[in-house]
């Protein structure tokens, strides 16, 4: 029988230099989009899809990323005096059980395969994902549950693909592809960053992966590669080549890349225009910009 992926890893060790200076004192995976952090989105994704243990790979300076999923009894005490129920139910998605999370440390920044590697005594041998929360994906059903869903049936690796545009490919990890069926595709190389030209095809990796415990051991082997880095594409290559055992996962659902600027302010429009309470406003006022520029 197939195992259950329960283990999530969450890639936080970033400095976020993309947005200082907001970053310089606050982790970027606390700045919010509309009224939550960004890695309340991950967060809430990975419950969905079943995830029981949540293993972040931070830094020095996270120490906000951790105070946020502790227990507040001041503001709860506070909350609950005024009555404020609803708030209280928001604030108690935020926490999360004893036991439930782990940090670890990734003292040099050596890339995700490295911060990957440095959670291995907390993986085992067992599958897990691993969710990079600068990609936030509005779906319907969320991304990772698509993709436990999906892995049931194929066990082994994989990953979640979209097209991009070809001058955008040296971005991202592209798949070379043997098989498509559906939603599904069969991987027989991935590489890294490739220049347009070179790229296989224009599917992309983005942030979402469910991986075999031989990515792990692959990765113990590694030596830096595209920009000096220890690359997780080049670990799951490596199963591919020893297995072949790697998929592609087209999702459904759109991403942002909250990882830059403007990625993050097309987020913010987007998940404000999707709340009722919200929505009316902020359409008006694009409406109203967007006639301030015709005139």
């Amino acid at each position: 029988m197939r195992k259950k992926v329960t283990k999530a890893i969450f890639p936080v060790a970033g400095m976020g230099t993309r947005f200082l200076p907001a970053t310089k004192s606050v982790p970027k995976e606390i700045m919010t989009l509309v009224d939550r952090p960004l890695i309340q989105y991950a967060i809430d994704e990975a419950r969905a899809a079943g995830i029981k243990e949540f293993i972040f790979v931070t830094s020095r300076g996270k120490g906000a990323l951790e105070d946020y999923f502790d227990l507040s009894p001041q503001l709860e005490q506070e909350l609950r005096k005024k009555g404020k129920t609803d708030l209280l139910d928001v604030l108690k998605s935020t926490n999360m059980d004893s036991g439930a999370i782990a940090y670890i440390r990734q003292h040099k920044a050596l890339g995700l395969g490295h911060a990957v590697w440095c959670a291995r005594r907390l993986i085992g041998n067992e599958p897990f994902a691993v969710i990079l929360p600068d990609d936030v994906i509005a779906a319907e059903k969320p991304c990772l549950q698509q993709m436990v869903e999906a892995y049931e049936e194929t066990g082994g690796n994989m990953v979640a693909a979209m097209e991009v545009e070809p001058e955008r490919a040296s971005a991202y990890g592209i798949l070379d592809i043997s098989k498509q069926d559906g939603e599904m595709v069969k991987v027989k190389g991935m590489v890294e960053k490739p220049d347009a030209d070179k790229a296989p095809s224009n599917l992309a990796v983005i942030g979402r992966y469910i991986l075999s415990p031989s990515v792990l051991r692959n990765l113990n082997k590694m030596k830096s590669g595209a920009n000096g880095e220890i690359q997780l594409t080049d670990a799951i290559a490596q199963d591919i080549e020893e297995e072949d055992n790697v998929h592609g996962y087209r999702f459904k659902g759109q991403r942002f890349d909250c990882g830059s600027k403007s990625g993050f302010l097309q987020a913010t429009v987007s998940f404000g225009l999707a709340r009722p309470e919200l929505r009316d406003d902020l359409r008006t006022y694009l409406r109203s910009i967007s006639l301030d520029d015709d005139a």
